[in-house]
């Protein structure tokens, strides 16, 4: 039997990135484009972002019969999963742009970017066969997902899997959503700089320096993965998954990342009856954001 094809689209931080996929999840093409947004003079550049959207879906589709179309973004969808809804501060006219309007297709299922991963790892990565899974991307920021029953959790307003914006420590500031002490102000890269004092730009330079024993590295770092413990630990009392999966930048940081993180939730999670929730590192690549949404709208359109 002839497998449908459908075209997943990632809008990104920095890069738009697209694969055209079979239903059985090979990809078939990938694309990736670097981001452009608004000209400092509020003009919008020849490559806009919206741009190499529609160029890429164009291209992807070229020459094939493609049956469904989705795309990721940061930001809050609306109720139908036609639009972003609510991203405030970043990639302005993004908001309330119907997706399939603008593209001329009848229908084009809009996710957030960390959700449509989830959907991803769940379809053909590390969370395969798994119906209960938590996951947090790691990366500029702090994304996340949850899959319940097999499905994918968006709650109230389209606002659930905010993972990174639950507090690990209520004394710091307050982050974009109002929540002080946040998860994605504990680990995201943004906060590097500030949580070492100016020391450490990147967490690829504190990593670096934190395998070489410098001690200041050594104090920030494992207070970030403590801090990361005491969230897990925090969605396994709240939610029970099953499996806990870890993707983005931050979660390639491997031994460093992984060993100190098990030993810290022996500490804080509970496990009655020696129940232990498995947490795994994210199998798919870059491109798990365009994959997974591709993956949302075939189911859709089943």
């Amino acid at each position: 039997m002839k497998q449908k094809l459908a075209i997943g689209i990632d809008l990104g931080g920095t890069n738009v990135k697209g694969v055209l996929i079979q239903e059985d999840g090979e990809v078939l093409r990938e694309m990736q484009e670097p981001l452009l947004d608004i000209l400092p003079n509020g003009e919008e550049p020849p490559r806009h972002w919206k741009n190499v959207v529609r160029l890429m879906a164009e291209d992807l589709e070229k020459e094939r019969t493609v049956e469904v179309m989705g795309l990721s973004a940061p930001g809050l969808p609306d109720e139908k999963n036609e639009s972003i809804a609510f991203m405030p501060g970043r990639l302005s006219g993004l908001e309330d742009l119907h997706w399939g309007n603008y593209l001329g297709k009848e229908k084009v299922c809009v996710l957030n970017d960390a959700q449509s991963a989830l959907i991803a790892e769940c379809a053909f990565g590390a969370g395969k066969g798994v119906e209960n899974i938590v996951m947090l991307t790691l990366g500029t920021g702090v994304g996340g997902g949850i899959m319940i029953d097999g499905k994918v959790h968006q709650g109230y307003g389209q606002r659930a899997g905010h993972l990174g914006h639950i507090v690990v420590d209520s004394t710091l500031p307050q982050g974009i959503t109002g929540t002080p002490g946040s998860l994605e102000e504990a680990i995201g890269n943004s906060t590097v700089e500030k949580r070492s004092s100016g020391r450490f730009k990147t967490t690829t330079e504190l990593v670096k320096a934190f395998k070489n024993g410098n001690a200041l590295a050594c104090h920030v770092w494992l207070d970030s993965v403590r801090k990361l413990a005491v969230g897990i630990s925090s969605l396994c009392n709240a939610i029970s998954p099953e499996l806990v999966i870890l993707g983005g930048g931050i979660s390639k940081a491997g031994d460093a990342l992984f060993n100190p993180l098990e030993e810290f939730l022996e500490v804080y999670e509970w496990r009655p009856g020696g129940l232990k929730t498995l947490v795994k590192k994210a199998e798919l690549n870059e491109f798990s954001g365009a994959i997974g949404v591709a993956a949302f709208a075939l189911k859709e359109n089943q």
